[in-house]
């Protein structure tokens, strides 16, 4: 590539929490490494759980952990607005036009950001994401044929949208993460094919865990991992419901380990088998990963993924909501995870679990080699710089 590519996000930081946080980093890095020159282009916002009108950062070029970071004030926007359109979609509720307008203009926004990718688009080519921001409207909608949209699509009320489908039709092209993701979209609008592309991402491997060292700290006996936000939309209250369940059926066999940033709220009766581990270091997640039984991902709002990797490079097995269609895909293509509709095979699969430890460990081996064959940084970094030369040179 000749052009220097700009990885667009509304809020950028080494170590805030998000799929596609983590995503954007994990690209910028491989593909830095692979010979590209990169620069990341945010907001000046601190990280999504923030308020949207503060400009944390200071703006300007900056370089962060070898990475160049361009950072853009935002404007004032209506909250209020914003978080009673907002209310509707969490309800599941459909979108009038209005709404929609009112969603996408109260959303985080920065048009020194706007005026800065207009008059520079000849020295980039940027690369959107996640789909669902006002950076990202605003972005392809000024960038057009030189913006590549990774939408990091979830199936949720905000991806039927009636104004989506034209940001898609505006970028030069589509990449998105995985098979099923790109089944999504596909359901829900017209795609043309030779603008899209399923690339990936890049998940770090060059790394070790150590199970005894995490046992030291925390103590023997089986846990089951959950890392992540601890909130309704990424399913950890029904993990909670079918734990609490699952404890009350066997008393005192497997513990919960809870690692992610704030305190989980645990009911009383859980206290004594919830462990919460807090937020962790990269290095004291894989060693509690390697300790676990297996990871458990309930979330039905994924486009990837990157802590079911984690965990199979770990060694260890997932445990996914068969509700979504994106990890219960990869634990089919890997045969390294198992996956649960309702409370009944929940349990099942735990009791297997615990009780066929050589069937735990197989499972795990088996997403390690899937990820080891399919999202080594290197490998990926080559795919998407081959598809972005194919559609920009």
């Amino acid at each position: 590539m000749n052009a220097r590519l700009g990885l667009v996000v509304p809020w950028y930081g080494g170590s805030i929490p998000g799929g596609a946080e983590a995503a954007c980093r994990a690209l910028a890095r491989a593909l830095q490494a692979a010979g590209a020159d990169v620069e990341v282009l945010a907001t000046c916002v601190r990280e999504f759980a923030s308020d949207w009108n503060e400009n944390f950062h200071a703006a300007g070029a900056t370089v962060e952990d070898g990475l160049s970071v361009r950072r853009f004030r935002v404007r004032r926007r209506d909250t209020a607005a914003f978080d009673s359109v907002n209310r509707k979609l969490a309800r599941g509720m459909v979108l009038s036009a209005p709404d929609q307008a009112t969603y996408l203009r109260e959303s985080v926004r920065s048009p020194a950001m706007c005026e800065y990718l207009d008059s520079h688009r000849a020295e980039y080519v940027y690369l959107f994401l996640p789909y669902l921001f006002g950076t990202t409207f605003d972005g392809v909608e000024v960038c057009g044929e030189r913006s590549v949209l990774i939408p990091c699509l979830h199936d949720e009320p905000q991806a039927r949208m009636t104004l989506l489908p034209s940001m898609f039709e505006r970028a030069r092209g589509v990449i998105f993460l995985s098979q099923a993701e790109r089944a999504l979209a596909s359901s829900l609008m017209r795609l043309d094919e030779a603008k899209t592309a399923v690339l990936g991402c890049p998940v770090e491997c060059g790394w070790s865990a150590d199970a005894a060292r995490f046992r030291a700290g925390h103590g023997p006996g089986d846990y089951l991992l959950y890392a992540g936000r601890t909130d309704a939309g990424k399913g950890f209250e029904l993990l909670l419901e079918y734990f609490a369940r699952y404890t009350a059926q066997r008393p005192g066999v497997l513990k919960l380990a809870v690692a992610g940033g704030g305190a989980p709220a645990v009911p009383g009766v859980l206290e004594a088998c919830v462990v919460n581990l807090g937020y962790l270091s990269e290095q004291a997640k894989r060693d509690a990963m390697a300790a676990s039984l297996a990871l458990a991902v309930p979330s039905v709002k994924e486009s990837f993924s990157l802590v079911m990797m984690e965990s199979w490079l770990a060694g260890r097995p997932v445990v996914a909501n068969a509700a979504c269609a994106v990890t219960t895909d990869f634990c089919r293509r890997s045969g390294g995870g198992l996956y649960f509709a309702g409370y009944q095979e929940f349990r099942e699969i735990v009791d297997e679990l615990l009780a066929n430890r050589a069937l735990a460990d197989r499972l795990g081996r088996q997403g390690r080699d899937f990820v080891l064959a399919n999202f080594e940084p290197g490998r990926v970094a080559a795919r998407y710089l081959e598809t972005l030369s194919a559609w920009f040179n």
